[in-house]
């Protein structure tokens, strides 16, 4: 099954338009991981993120300011070039100003049949935002079911609550295993698993993790032990182009704190009877984003977690080039992360550019952790 996840990522909208004839269901595009859903699951909806192709483009300069990240642009070209023409709906929950223009532009120039905007706050530390995203949670619930043509049931929000919980469950118990030692899997393989996560039917993409941690990660040995243990953290990042350059050099990644990875599937909804205020809560308490990590900074502590506990050796940390909120994030970080003395890397990516330039500065800091070993 481990095969089946790379399978999963190369193959994204073949999987949907299939899904789409089996089931005569409709499909979701979202931007950003704060997109509840549960309640999509639960009105029978397929939610697939929207991501980038990593491959040069030319379609949205007239659609969008070329200072914003490469990864908006990324992901509106793929809606210029109509490789997402099969989705019913599209939506976002409030995130960064770029990707917010992304969403805007996609809506204006390509619009499907139903589109939201959902208010999620940006203070999420304000014990006034978990009644306010419950009230927003429900007037979107509200307009899924009339675009739907059903009623959400509490039965309906809690199977979709219970699919989300045992995906993130799934995807916690995978990344467990790499806590190991010798990691029964590498970062290319993790990558693959969590990024398809967020576009595979959930029943269907948790058995498949159930499964590889039953029969193929068991006792796998792919000789990482002796490997240089990193994790990666930063800007949006799916970049399989990347992880494959950096453990060819010699290392294994075996942790993340990505929108795409860790980030996605850390934390459950602790059911309630009020299933819209217990999902709200879950995602105001979960590992937070930058744009949403104040006054309080949570994502220092989480992160410092991440290194300690899948004991890395140091730490790639990554800005998708234009990424405000991240390149405000990245100096606690490098500062909070060197306190526990855990070296970092900072790249500036262009997730469309080839990343051949950056391989020489990645093996000169696996060479510089290497001599720290040595003395």
């Amino acid at each position: 099954m481990i095969e089946m996840f790379e399978e999963w990522y190369k193959s994204r909208h073949e999987y949907a338009k299939e899904w789409k004839d089996k089931t005569g269901g409709k499909v979701m595009g979202f931007f950003c991981t704060y997109v509840p859903e549960e309640i999509l699951l639960a009105a029978n909806v397929l939610p697939v993120r929207i991501l980038g192709s990593h491959e040069p483009q030319n379609v949205t300069e007239p659609h969008i300011f070329g200072m914003y990240c490469p990864f908006c642009r990324d992901c509106l070209a793929q809606g210029l070039l109509g490789r997402y023409d099969y989705l019913d709906g599209m939506m976002i929950a409030q995130s960064c100003l770029h990707i917010r223009q992304a969403f805007t532009s996609w809506k204006k120039h390509m619009p499907p049949e139903f589109t939201y905007y959902l208010p999620m706050p940006h203070q999420v530390q304000s014990p006034r935002s978990i009644p306010f995203l419950r009230s927003e949670l429900e007037t979107f619930k509200g307009a899924v079911e009339q675009w739907v043509g059903k009623e959400i049931t509490d039965a309906d929000l809690d199977r979709g609550i219970e699919l989300m919980n045992a995906s993130r469950q799934a995807m916690r118990d995978l990344y467990d295993t790499r806590k190991s030692a010798n990691s029964p899997m590498t970062g290319l393989e993790a990558m693959y698993a969590a990024a398809s996560n967020q576009w595979i039917d959930k029943a269907e993409h948790t058995a498949a993790v159930r499964e590889a941690l039953a029969k193929e990660l068991v006792g796998r040995d792919l000789g990482l032990g002796d490997k240089t243990r990193l994790m990666i953290l930063g800007s949006e990042d799916d970049d399989t182009a990347f992880v494959n350059m950096v453990e060819g050099c010699g290392s294994v990644i075996v942790t993340d704190d990505h929108c795409t990875g860790s980030r996605y599937f850390w934390n459950q909804v602790e059911p309630e009877e009020d299933r819209l205020l217990a999902i709200a809560k879950r995602y105001i308490n979960r590992p937070a984003c930058p744009t949403k990590d104040w006054p309080q900074r949570t994502r220092l502590e989480h992160v410092r977690m991440l290194a300690q506990e899948w004991n890395v050796a140091g730490a790639i940390i990554i800005q998708q080039k234009f990424c405000d909120p991240h390149e405000l994030d990245i100096p606690e970080q490098r500062k909070s992360l060197g306190e526990i003395g855990v070296p970092t890397l900072f790249l500036e990516l262009d997730v469309t550019v080839p990343v051949g330039q950056f391989k020489i500065r990645v093996e000169a800091f696996l060479e510089m952790l290497a001599e720290e070993d040595l003395f």
